[in-house]
């Protein structure tokens, strides 16, 4: 009996430790994959490794929490407001300048079981097609609105402030969004004060150049022939003055809500375009240019055509300047199409919207000049002037501004098309080199 005990206390010794030798093996072959070695040895090197690493993974550990802390003290201190939220737009952090502009009163969002919908919080749908925008595209995007405030108690309304807000967003891991929020009244009210500085200056020089241009227009032919050259070139820089003037109260009335000025009645565009070419076709002449117009031969549409004859006198008139001579001025019409035929197109109008191009085949703009074309007071660089014709006053009165440019044609331009609801754009083209402007305007043909 004594045996026989003795041989199950063997037998139970023997399993028990054939089991902890393979757990003991399970723990070791673990051990080496995760280590990533092959024998004791490479393991022992690699425990060596991880000893020495250890401290430096610290500072490290220790440096980007640093970096985390000072980052999120500047976010929250910054003069711009900035929001983050998660992949299902719910509010994950706010600094206090994005809190004043959109009236949140909720700084921090605490945790995720504490988050809300931005849009229970701020209520701006601009705001929120920015952000999902950004998520769509994966690249960031900017957008300019006006944020009116909505009082929360319609049984005591309060008049909240008003003010534009432009929204930079930000694509960020795991669907989140970042937008920093910058407040643009004060730059509003900057320009509304340049621009009624600039009425006022213009209004107020109208009325003296005009009394200076018909004294020396009355004294021309009453004077000793030998002294005239001085009064005409007298004329010519009063005529210069005044056409300066009159395109900074034309930019001064298409100001604001440009919209309700246009007195819009049905044009037939092609032979607005021929209107346009025989006013300054005098100038083309002197250099023997022609027009080369491409698109339909009656196109009615809705137009203010007195503004919209100016568009034309000044891209035209640039072109002018700035050709060859002995070269073509190309005009191009693409009204809407449907179908394959709009595919076919470069830059194709589509279906709403017009196309108007006008090509010259001088040097074309430089460049760094392209970002600053429309803008006030801005001239181009010289070498787009080489090649103007010089000044004539038998064609001064016809060619809008004169020969020399004042720097707001382009301006104008804009604001006029702007002011129809449209859009122009200006690059040289691809394949002749010269300025290449096309005006997309909402279609609105007449039959």
């Amino acid at each position: 009996m004594a045996i026989f005990g003795y041989l199950i206390g063997l037998i139970t010794g023997g399993a028990l430790w054939l089991g902890w030798q393979r757990r003991y093996r399970r723990q070791e072959q673990t051990l080496l994959t995760l280590l990533q070695a092959n024998t004791w040895a490479d393991a022992l090197q690699r425990m060596e490794q991880l000893v020495h690493t250890q401290p430096q993974q610290q500072r490290q550990l220790r440096y980007l929490g640093t970096s985390r802390d000072s980052l999120e003290r500047v976010l929250l201190m910054a003069p711009v407001g900035y929001l983050q939220v998660d992949d299902e737009n719910q509010l994950i952090w706010c600094n206090d300048e994005a809190n004043r502009l959109l009236r949140i009163n909720q700084p921090m969002a605490g945790s995720a079981q504490r988050r809300r919908l931005l849009l229970e919080v701020a209520r701006s749908y601009e705001l929120d097609a920015l952000i999902e925008e950004a998520r769509e595209s994966q690249a960031c995007c900017q957008r300019d609105w006006m944020l009116y405030q909505i009082s929360p108690d319609p049984f005591h309304p309060k008049e909240e402030p008003t003010y534009p807000l432009r929204g930079y967003a930000v694509p960020l891991d795991n669907g989140e969004v970042g937008v920093f929020l910058e407040n643009r009244q004060e730059e509003a009210l900057l320009v509304q004060q340049r621009d009624r500085w600039t009425s006022d200056v213009a209004h107020e020089l109208k009325t003296p150049l005009t009394s200076i241009r018909l004294v020396a227009e009355t004294l021309q032919p009453r004077i000793d022939p030998s002294l005239r050259s001085w009064l005409d070139r007298l004329v010519n820089e009063t005529i210069r003055l005044s056409n300066l003037v009159e395109d900074l109260l034309n930019l001064s009335r298409l100001q604001g809500d440009q919209a309700q000025g246009l007195n819009r009645q049905p044009v037939d565009l092609p032979q607005l375009v021929y209107r346009a070419w025989q006013s300054l076709e005098p100038l083309a002449q002197v250099k023997h240019l022609t027009l080369d117009y491409d698109g339909p031969d009656r196109y009615l549409t809705q137009l203010d055509e007195t503004l919209f004859h100016r568009v034309l006198l000044n891209l035209i008139d640039n072109a002018i300047k700035h050709s060859p001579s002995k070269a073509a001025i190309y005009v191009r019409l693409q009204p809407g199409t449907e179908g394959s035929t709009a595919q076919a197109l470069p830059l194709a109008a589509t279906q709403d919207r017009l196309c108007l191009e006008v090509i010259d085949l001088g040097p074309g703009f430089d460049p760094k000049d392209l970002p600053y074309i429309f803008d006030r007071f801005y001239r181009a660089d010289p070498s787009r002037h080489r090649e103007a014709a010089p000044f004539n006053p038998d064609t001064a009165l016809t060619s809008p501004g004169g020969s020399r440019g004042s720097g707001l044609g382009l301006a104008i331009v804009s604001q006029i098309v702007e002011a129809h609801g449209g859009t122009i754009e200006a690059t040289n083209h691809p394949e002749v080199g010269g300025a290449w402007l096309r005006l997309y305007l909402p279609q609105a043909e007449l039959s």
